[in-house]
């Protein structure tokens, strides 16, 4: 046997009569929907449930697999301690799932428990299927932060552990949509919000999990979304299978988004490889965007990739350079993203060579080997990677933050011997106050200590 059906729950604990008191009528529609996932659930009849949780063990480098035989856990940091499940572990597929990461060079484990207790994010899903009458043993697995397509092959380890074991499972799919639908709502409203959940509950209802690897990584993050990466692992568990897709209820009632979808495994089907699709998508794009790089960004890529290729930075630079690059001195960011993420950023305030083509081929090095948060870059990461560059014109002081623009000044916090810079026209940084608290945060000042500021403005280079 294998992955015989998969399903999408959100995880509100407001849902369980204990928490809400009365207010779960709110959400009936979600309740239930929910019941109805749990009922198919039962006809399914799972040897084992897959679970998958924003709210377990997270790391930014590292799929949690919870260890140990089994897990209890209740419901008493919503007010209702009454409310309390035990689990029991399947350890032998643990294992073997394990073994199967490792294999496909994905890291995956079960190092670095903090909590053994269940969270909500899995609680909620077992509460209502323990009511169907579904009582077997789980995984719990957690999110990271890898790139969609790293989520999308755990999924496909899943299925060649479940196979390998002959294991009749279900994958629980636990994450909530959008968390900023409505002004009144906990996290406010954001105009990304609905059309993130639009976007999320038409591939519920077609069936598209292609959908699930392309999302656009800002929209994602302004959505304040939740459960997106619990999908795309789903999704490569069911990858090369044909599904019957059901999207059993919508709402945000308060202003965040509940989806509860299944999906019925029907055959195999070779079209719904998604991993595929998906790499030969980012080909392009990232084909076509190399092609347009300007003389700025081109030299940027040249240092790194020479750099990381051979361990020797250029001496000397290309041919053809304009002469605002090799005739003036300024300073200059270099920023690198892969799969949507930042993957290094480093730069200088003002000139520290003699040209700013000189001050990009040094910032590049540094940006791939030296940034702070980051891992030195791989050989096998540069095709993945984009660049921009940002050469800064000159910081001049001001008196007041009034005097800044976000998306045209960037800022210079002064403290003594620290500073901290932000650049101007960043994704989330959408206020002064915004701006300036991690600019200084950045260079360790405090809120309460004297600073002045500076703003400077750039020319980006994509």
């Amino acid at each position: 046997m294998s992955i015989v059906g998969a399903i999408i729950v959100p995880h509100p604990p407001i849902i369980v009569p204990t928490v809400g008191r009365g207010r779960e009528a709110e959400v009936q529609a979600t309740i239930d929907a929910y019941h109805a996932a749990a009922k198919q659930v039962a006809a399914w009849a799972p040897e084992v449930l897959i679970v998958t949780s924003p709210h377990t063990v997270m790391y930014a480098d590292y799929f949690h697999i919870s260890p140990g035989e089994g897990a209890s856990g209740n419901m008493s940091a919503f007010g209702a301690p009454q409310a309390e499940l035990n689990v029991r572990y399947d350890a032998e597929l643990r294992q073997e799932l394990v073994r199967q990461a490792e294999a496909a060079g994905i890291q995956a484990g079960t190092l670095g428990e903090k909590d053994p207790a269940l969270d909500h994010g899995t609680f909620l899903p077992l509460y209502f299927l323990r009511d169907a009458g579904v009582d077997c043993p789980i995984l719990r697995i957690g999110l990271s932060g890898f790139s969609p397509l790293e989520h999308y092959r755990l999924g496909q380890c899943i299925a060649r552990a479940v196979d390998a074991l002959d294991r009749r499972t279900v994958f629980v799919a636990s994450g909530d949509l959008s968390h900023k639908l409505k002004d009144d709502g906990p996290y406010g409203y954001a105009p990304e919000g609905p059309v993130f959940d639009r976007r999320v509950t038409q591939a519920m209802e077609s069936g598209d999990f292609l959908q699930f690897l392309t999302m656009d990584a800002s929209l994602c993050d302004r959505a304040a979304e939740c459960g997106l990466r619990s999908f795309q692992i789903m999704a490569g568990a069911l990858d090369g299978l044909a599904v019957s897709p059901a999207l059993l209820n919508y709402e945000g009632t308060f202003g965040v988004g509940y989806g509860v979808a299944t999906f019925a495994v029907t055959g195999p089907d070779e079209n719904r490889r998604f991993a595929r699709q998906c790499e030969e998508m980012e080909r392009a794009r990232l084909a076509e965007r190399k092609a347009a790089e300007d003389p700025w960004v081109r030299l940027a890529r040249l240092s790194l990739e020479t750099y990381v290729r051979t361990g020797k930075q250029l001496d000397t630079l290309p041919d053809g350079l304009p002469g605002e690059m090799t005739g003036r001195a300024a300073g200059a960011f270099v920023s690198l993203h892969t799969h949507g993420q930042l993957r290094g950023c480093i730069g200088t305030t003002g000139p520290t060579t003699a040209s700013v083509a000189w001050e990009i081929v040094q910032n590049a090095v540094s940006a791939c080997s030296m940034a702070p948060r980051f891992a030195p870059v791989r050989a096998d990461e540069l095709d993945s990677l984009e660049y921009s560059v940002d050469v800064l014109g000159v910081p001049e002081p001001i008196d007041s933050p009034a005097q800044l623009d976000v998306k045209r000044y960037g800022v210079i916090v002064s403290c003594g011997g620290r500073r901290g810079l932000l650049l101007p026209d960043l994704e989330d940084v959408d206020t002064v106050e915004q701006q300036i608290d991690i600019a200084r945060q950045k260079g360790g000042i405090s809120a309460r200590e004297h600073y002045t500021l500076e703003r400077f403005e750039v020319v980006r280079h994509t």
